[in-house]
């Protein structure tokens, strides 16, 4: 507990001593953040700040839960499209599928869930199509092609 102002000093003066010792003993060493920058610095003003970072720590949604889920779902394609191999593909849809299922069997409030699970042999089909698809588009040119330099003549 901090000591109470003893009487004839200022509260600028006392505040400064305290946190002079403070610095001295080494109290803010290795404080969370120290040396990076103020993530809000270059944020326009928000009256609201503080509340929206404490419902964003809390992980409060505003969205009800069937809509949420339906949201979470939609980043889990998203994630799917960006995964770079078939386990990462197969755990991210593992999990928004438990989730569903769950759903499912006992729905949220709110709006109709209108969702269901994700066929997941079906996904990683499609993500390795979309994959090959891309490795063409990058590597046209293929020993053996029509328009490859090595490829035999007529």
């Amino acid at each position: 507990m901090t000591e109470r102002k003893p009487t004839g000093i200022s509260i600028e003066t006392w505040v400064d001593r305290q946190i002079r010792e403070a610095a001295e003993r080494g109290e803010f060493e290795n404080l969370p953040g120290y040396g990076k920058p103020l993530a809000s610095l270059d944020a326009p003003y928000d009256e609201l700040w503080w509340i929206k970072g404490k419902l964003h720590r809390e992980g409060f949604s505003p969205l009800p839960p069937s809509l949420a889920l339906r949201k979470e779902a939609e980043d889990a394609k998203e994630a799917v499209r960006a995964a770079r191999s078939e386990r990462q593909v197969r755990d991210i849809l593992t999990v928004i599928n438990e989730k569903i299922g769950k759903a499912l069997r006992m729905p949220p409030p709110g709006p109709p869930l209108n969702l269901g699970t994700f066929d997941i042999e079906a996904e990683v089909a499609t993500w390795r199509a979309d994959r090959d698809a891309a490795e063409d588009r990058r590597n046209p040119e293929t020993p053996g092609s029509p328009q490859s330099p090595r490829s035999p003549g007529p």
